[in-house]
């Protein structure tokens, strides 16, 4: 299962980084896409820069999904279905998939079948470009929308508790799991690291109280822009 599971960042994050090789990995404000940076999780959250919102222009057709990336019949939504199974579904023509097992980790719940699971945006279209996807070309929403590229980022869940959550962020909604909230905020900073995006203050104080009761653990993330 893939759930074991940013405007740039400030330059504070070139002291705090933990190095991923014999040298210091960059900052996330001077990565370049596909470059790789390690700190805690807490370090990582007081860099990300603090920013009002604004979802003026917002469309989520403005982020064009699901997409079949590598051309090989199954789209991203099949992807992260085949990815996170707990019992593999049988997949037929055009990539259609039946049977299987999931495991819900926002409300604990296992699910039968790919039917009633919806593959949830863990920083919601909607939140992505409030914090910054509103200036990102197509192409870089696209590539927002359908990332595999980091196991965070696209998560199969129960299709109530992804509809409950809807576009929110953590400072109005959290899993209703509360063992798995750690995970989830320490996966959202990450998230916002990867695609350089920023957080609004009510956002950042949720996340830092969720983050007083949890490990400090590093995260590491490669930069996807």
């Amino acid at each position: 299962m893939r759930f074991a599971r940013t405007g740039a960042a400030v330059a504070v994050f070139a002291a705090l980084l933990i190095p991923t090789t014999a040298n210091a990995a960059p900052s996330p404000a001077a990565a370049a896409p596909g470059e790789t940076v390690t700190l805690p999780v807490r370090d990582a959250l007081a860099g990300l820069p603090v920013q009002a919102e604004d979802r003026t222009g917002y469309e989520r057709t403005k982020f064009k999904h699901w997409i079949d990336a590598d051309k090989d019949g199954c789209n991203t939504r099949a992807e992260v279905l085949k990815a996170e199974a707990v019992i593999a579904p049988a997949q037929g023509a055009r990539c259609v998939l039946t049977g299987g097992e999931w495991y819900s980790p926002y409300d604990d719940r296992y699910i039968q079948g790919p039917s009633g699971l919806d593959i949830d945006h863990l920083v919601p279209l909607a939140e992505a470009w409030d914090s910054g996807a509103y200036a990102w070309s197509a192409k870089e929403r696209e590539a927002y929308a359908n990332d595999l590229g980091d196991a965070r980022a696209l998560i199969a869940v129960s299709a109530a508790s992804n509809r409950s959550k809807a576009d929110q962020d953590p400072s109005t909604w959290l899993p209703p799991a509360a063992g798995y909230r750690c995970q989830y905020v320490t996966d959202w900073v990450a998230d916002k690291i990867r695609w350089g995006l920023s957080v609004d203050p009510a956002e950042r104080a949720a996340l830092a109280a969720v983050l007083d009761d949890c490990p400090d653990a590093p995260i590491t993330v490669t930069q996807a822009r």
